[in-house]
């Protein structure tokens, strides 16, 4: 049986890149394509890939919140992070948040294949382009304190990414299907919680975090 893919992407022409890749290779099928966490979540339960190729910069769920979920609700399901960051906020919270794997997306072609060999036998997979430092500092201190970003619930990550995109506190309730008043619960919390007292301090925090690209 081929090991089932799933690309989440929100670049068209980066998931037919890919599936250009997983064609060629032999064992690998893509069962299907999401260019958001949301779309990926709804994938899942239909097409229960083996893996899933996963951006982390989009709008609407990023790809460190829905490898979040997958793992919690999809637990055999493995995650590949496909991103340009190398940095170690971006690895560490990727291999905390669940996944098996960190692959950069100007890796070899070759690597890809090397990448989901290791996650289907179990192991983490981190492509060599991640510094030595980055992941000594993971595997040293992994009781070490948390990062701010993880002390916030996964509501109030969800919101802080959606005000960083711009969305209006009406807008978040209805994505989120809650009232305008939950929202800004979540808000007023997460500023305290951060120490950010201002919507242009929140949208420099969700970028060098991860949660959104300065690109977009």
């Amino acid at each position: 049986m081929p090991v089932r893919v799933l690309l989440v992407d929100d670049h068209t022409l980066v998931r037919a890149g890919i599936r250009s890749l997983l064609d060629g290779m032999e064992g690998y099928a893509v069962v299907g394509e999401a260019s958001n966490g949301r779309e990926a979540l709804a994938q899942l339960k239909s097409q229960q890939p083996d893996v899933v190729l996963m951006d982390i910069a989009m709008k609407d769920l990023n790809g460190l919140e829905t490898t979040i979920q997958i793992k919690r609700d999809f637990p055999g399901t493995r995650v590949v992070i496909l991103s340009m960051h190398g940095t170690g906020d971006y690895v560490q919270q990727a291999i905390r948040a669940g996944a098996s794997g960190y692959l950069m997306k100007d890796a070899a072609t070759a690597e890809l294949g090397i990448a989901l060999q290791a996650v289907m036998r179990g192991e983490v997979y981190l492509s060599p382009a991640v510094s030595k430092q980055v992941v000594e500092s993971y595997v040293l201190r992994p009781g070490g304190d948390k990062h701010p970003a993880e002390q916030l619930t996964p509501r109030q990550r969800e919101v802080l990414q959606m005000i960083a995109e711009g969305l209006s506190t009406k807008e978040i309730a209805y994505r989120m299907g809650v009232s305008v008043k939950t929202v800004e619960t979540h808000r007023t919390q997460l500023m305290e919680r951060l120490e950010i007292h201002d919507v242009a301090g929140l949208v420099r925090y969700a970028i060098r975090i991860g949660l959104i690209s300065a690109e977009k």
